[in-house]
This record gives structure tokens, sequence and C-alpha cells, in this order.
């Protein structure tokens, strides 16, 4: 498999609080972004895969919602989050 446990643990540890910390908005942003990646490439090769083009909409969906919620509850951790995945150019 892509992500094991010790990639999503070196995840949650660099963005989020611990390495534990699977919980908070910027652990699974993170998360997200990493899984959102990996499926791009798959889609690119795979053009008739829909079910994973499906997915990985679904997906982006997901982490737009966490970024919208996070951008009202604090904008800061919004703007380093943004800033540490570079998701905007």
């Amino acid at each position: 498999m892509y992500l094991d446990s010790a990639k999503k643990q070196e995840i949650f540890g660099k963005y989020g609080k611990s390495n534990t910390d699977t919980g908070s908005a910027e652990s699974q942003i993170a998360l997200f972004s990493h899984r959102i990646a990996h499926l791009t490439e798959h889609v690119k090769a795979n053009r008739k895969d829909h079910r994973t083009e499906r997915a990985l909409v679904m997906l982006v969906g997901k982490r737009r919602a966490l970024l919208n919620y996070l951008k009202h509850k604090d904008i800061e951790r919004y703007r380093a989050i943004i800033k540490a995945l570079g998701l905007r150019k």
C-alpha cells in the first residue's frame, strides 16, 4: 500500500501537534493532500478509471470543506497550512 502507518505518523508529526494527532484540521488536510497527489498521478496514468476520478473529486471537496472551516475558525492556522503545503499559486 502506498500509505503505511509510518508515513501517516510522519505526516501527523509534521503538520499536526504530535504523531498521534489525527483529528486536527491541519493533519487531516495534510493527509488529504498526500492522498490527492497520489490519486492525481494514478488518474493521469489511467484515463478511463472513472471511479478513482470520482473519489479524487470527493476528496478535494472534503479538503476544501476543512480549509473553509479552518479559515473561518482561525485565519492564521489557515494561512500557515496553505503555505506549508503550497496549495495556492
